[in-house]
């Protein structure tokens, strides 16, 4: 069968619960834990773990944080999804077919990918919606991507983008959206990333690099260029310059630890403590891990955080907006999907 001369685009977030319900959280936390980059246990203890214990008793509580995310016209990650895929095609024009998966639950990777093989493409550009690159995040979504193509006979030309965390068109977006707040009227500002385990940090390391000095994820080289800990800094720190912030006013933390062992630090509720023992009253948040505002940012800042923050005596927690559906956020999408996959420097 000949090819249709058109290219595919397949964007692909980490998804979201059918419903804010009990049962649609439990298959959407089992389907996301059960994944070996999340956590990575051997498979029959892992099974365990989240089949026995966490589905079923962190199913509930979630469920209650959802129906307060929940919207009603759905989920914001799901909602932003479509709205980004429609203006990538219309800005990408008719040469290319633009389709959304979610690595958990739906619009599903299948799905997606099959529409695009229907759709007779002849390369299709695999562009995980993580501006920093973790095995448990973009690693999982080439993972997947690529076991889905195993059995299918007629394969056509596969680019994958590993990050992007330091493409301009994207730290302007943050920038850009900073400008609605007035900087100099907040005590301190936090740059908050998802937190990954630090045993995590380290099976990615191939130069003994990691986790060596405080400062190792501080300053991107030749040895931590693929660590997800030394990019989140490098976003931070680019945003920051941009903002003409000096270094005494920001903190890079990482949120949304889970279990016991120990997270990339330092973590965004102490750091919050910490501010507030130093007399904080108001904190401003950016959250640059994620493309769109989700669970993460607006209920676990947004109202945990703020919540928290005001028991120590605090006042305001305000969150910078996240990329979303902002016009420069699909510029930034188009010229990487254009281009040649690769990080930017510049």
């Amino acid at each position: 069968m000949s090819r249709t001369g058109k290219k595919g685009v397949l964007l692909i977030n980490l998804g979201t619960p059918d419903a804010p319900t009990r049962g649609a959280v439990y298959r959407y936390l089992k389907q996301f834990l059960t994944d070996w980059r999340v956590i990575d246990f051997p498979w029959i203890p892992r099974q365990l773990l989240v089949r026995g214990i966490i589905a079923p008793f962190r199913s509930g509580s979630s469920a209650k944080l959802y129906q307060r995310l929940w919207t009603q016209d759905g989920s914001p990650i799901k909602i932003y999804g479509y709205k980004v895929k429609e203006k990538v095609q219309v800005a990408l024009g008719q040469d290319y077919v633009v389709e959304l998966g979610m690595r958990y639950q739906n619009p599903s990777i299948v799905s997606a990918l099959n529409r695009l093989l229907e759709a007779r493409v002849k390369e299709i550009i695999v562009f995980p919606m993580f501006a920093q690159y973790a095995s448990a995040t973009t690693g999982s979504v080439h993972d997947e991507v690529m076991r889905l193509l195993r059995n299918v006979q007629t394969i056509p030309s596969i680019r994958m983008i590993s990050s992007y965390h330091d493409h301009p068109m994207m730290l302007n977006v943050f920038v850009d959206n900073a400008r609605q707040f007035d900087l100099n009227s907040y005590d301190h500002i936090l740059f908050s990333f998802h937190g990954i385990p630090e045993s995590q940090l380290r099976k990615g390391d191939t130069c003994g690099h990691c986790l060596q000095s405080p400062d190792c994820c501080q300053q991107l080289s030749d040895r931590n260029q693929l660590c997800y800990s030394a990019q989140c800094h490098s976003t931070a720190f680019k945003i920051a310059d941009k903002l003409g912030l000096d270094e005494s006013r920001f903190t890079v933390c990482f949120q949304s630890r889970l279990g016991p062992t120990a997270w990339v630090k330092p973590y965004t509720i102490d750091t919050i403590r910490h501010q507030r023992e130093k007399g904080a009253k108001r904190l401003l948040v950016f959250s640059p891990a994620f493309v769109a505002d989700c669970l993460e940012t607006i209920i676990e800042i947004g109202y945990e955080y703020q919540e928290e923050f005001e028991q120590m005596g605090g006042e305001n927690i305000d969150l910078v907006p996240s990329l979303n559906d902002h016009p420069g956020w699909i510029d930034c999408i188009t010229d990487i999907v254009k281009g040649e996959g690769v990080t930017y420097s510049k």
